[in-house]
């Protein structure tokens, strides 16, 4: 049964960023919805719920269809109200008052613990708030249920939770989820959308084998179009030398003949369609600066502690070593955040008991929530006064990350998450490090960005250390894994197991 159905439908905002979209939305259909940071996904979920209008097209929907449509962030009116409250006002009126029970079932469908639903949403993480505008959805329980980035903010654990939510939803409810989260989409849905300016792309496959046959048929494209404008050359070139020949002899037919040669040479090239080429949102490089030493950070049983001084683990005997990028595993309140911020320190000059770094290593750090680049701050000051460039070089290279001429002058809090993560990126390029300590690195990154932040690790033979809930990406770099188990941090083969047990936890 067709839930909405969308033809021909397009938005233009400066450029297009769909157009001749076609799509039937069946209900138990589970859509995973992908582009790049700013290219119309959360457009077409706003105007799959009604809150947009299409530039062109038409958006039919079934009678009697309600939609639910959680967004990425909280509005500022909610804020102040505790959590159960603000769950609670997404009711009508008169059902609030004889159905309060609905609150508490939602609670506990997402688990939500006692002492978080009196508080209010000020005081809660970014990811508990994106839980409370689930669970403010869901207690309607709509026929469609719109999800916009829902693992941002999310740990390892909580994105664990989402998916068993999501796959335990009644069969009849169709999602459709805008994510990055290559490992949840892959997780949650049945079917892909690539959301194009032009011949936007549908698979009935979760992401993965989707993007597997995107990749195909584009590559196909390309070969087509080059086949193509090479027959066309070719009737080109004949139609030359027919016509060189027609001229000297005078021969009618062969005039003939060229004219019929260039026309269907132009009738190709008119039909002929370059493949699809995707516009960056900005290039992600980095740099390697290198060292002779082999062992860059020596960790002799150090005691990691909470800054009253509680100790959470000892990491026994390690060594980070060139080429290591290792991946940091374990629970919520192990201690990974306090592992980075002692090497940080060590690394940076300051004396850590049991933790020694080689002198000519040089840190390339970056935390989750870019806190070495103020809001107040512009994109050209953040490299001009970090690095010897002149204007010109800074604003090129701020033009190459994706922060476009007219941003580059404006205060950092006006940027988009990924353009700032980006910038980020960019700041790590030109320390010219020897080693990376990364803190949830893909976050605010879209998949073209996660994917050239592998590639460039791999590429550039980077030691790193990281911290990461992105699945994809731990096994895509991860050459060893450090795991806090048990007040321990030892070394296992792999992530899967952890993997697994963090799913069990939330089984």
């Amino acid at each position: 049964m067709s839930l909405i159905t969308l033809r021909n439908l397009g938005v233009t905002l400066g450029m297009p960023l769909f157009s001749g979209l076609n799509l039937s939305v069946n209900a138990s259909d589970r859509i995973g919805l992908v582009a790049a940071n700013g290219r119309g996904k959360s457009t077409l979920l706003r105007l799959l719920a009604g809150a947009l209008e299409p530039g062109e097209g038409e958006i039919t929907r079934a009678r009697g269809l309600t939609v639910g449509h959680v967004e990425q962030s909280v509005p500022s009116a909610l804020m102040g109200a505790t959590l159960q409250d603000a769950v609670l006002a997404a009711l009508p009126a008169d059902q609030a008052e004889d159905e309060r029970w609905r609150v508490d079932v939602v609670m506990e469908m997402l688990e939500v613990p006692d002492a978080l639903r009196t508080r209010p949403l000020s005081n809660l993480s970014g990811g508990w708030q994106r839980l409370a505008l689930l669970a403010r959805t869901w207690i309607r329980e709509p026929d469609a249920l719109l999800l916009d980035e829902p693992t941002n903010h999310l740990d390892l654990s909580r994105i664990l939770q989402l998916e068993g939510f999501v796959n335990g939803l009644p069969r009849g409810t169709a999602v459709i989820v805008a994510s990055h989260d290559r490992a949840f989409l892959d997780a949650t849905t049945n079917r892909t959308l690539f959301l194009r300016p032009e011949n936007s792309a549908a698979f009935a496959l979760p992401y993965g084998r989707a993007r597997a046959a995107l990749d195909e048929a584009d590559a196909a494209d390309a070969r087509r179009y080059q086949r193509d404008m090479k027959q066309a050359a070719q009737l080109r070139q004949q139609a030359a030398k027919l016509n060189n020949i027609g001229i000297n002899s005078g021969s009618d037919l062969l005039v003939v003949k060229t004219k019929q040669l260039k026309q269907r040479a132009e009738k190709l090239e008119d039909a002929a369609k370059p493949a699809h080429l995707e516009r960056s949102a900005g290039a992600i490089r980095l740099s390697n600066r290198g060292t002779h030493a082999k062992v860059l950070v020596t960790l002799e049983d150090a005691t990691i502690a909470t800054p009253d001084g509680t100790a959470l683990f000892r990491t026994g005997r390690q060594f980070i070593c060139q080429g290591d990028r290792i991946v940091l595993l374990g629970l919520n309140g192990a201690g990974k955040t306090r592992l980075v911020t002692a090497l940080k320190a060590a690394i940076e000059g300051a004396a850590v008991p049991g933790i020694k770094a080689t002198p000519s290593l040089v840190l390339g750090y970056g935390d989750q929530a870019l806190a070495d680049l103020a809001d107040a701050d512009t994109p050209l000051a953040a490299l001009t006064r970090r690095f010897a460039l002149g204007e010109p070089r800074a604003r090129a290279l701020l033009a190459g990350a994706g922060v476009v001429i007219e941003k580059q002058g404006k205060p950092l809090g006006r940027l988009s998450g990924g353009q700032k993560a980006r910038l980020g990126m960019l700041v790590l390029r030109l320390a010219e490090p020897n080693f990376y300590l990364l803190d949830e690195p893909t976050n605010h990154l879209d998949i073209e960005g996660q994917e050239a932040l592998e590639t460039e690790l791999m590429a550039q033979q980077a030691t790193c250390l990281f911290v990461s809930h992105d699945r994809s990406f731990v096994r895509a770099v991860a050459n060893r894994f450090f795991r806090i188990d048990r007040r321990r941090l030892v070394e296992v083969e792999d992530a899967e197991a952890f993997f697994a047990e963090a799913a069990a936890l939330n089984g």
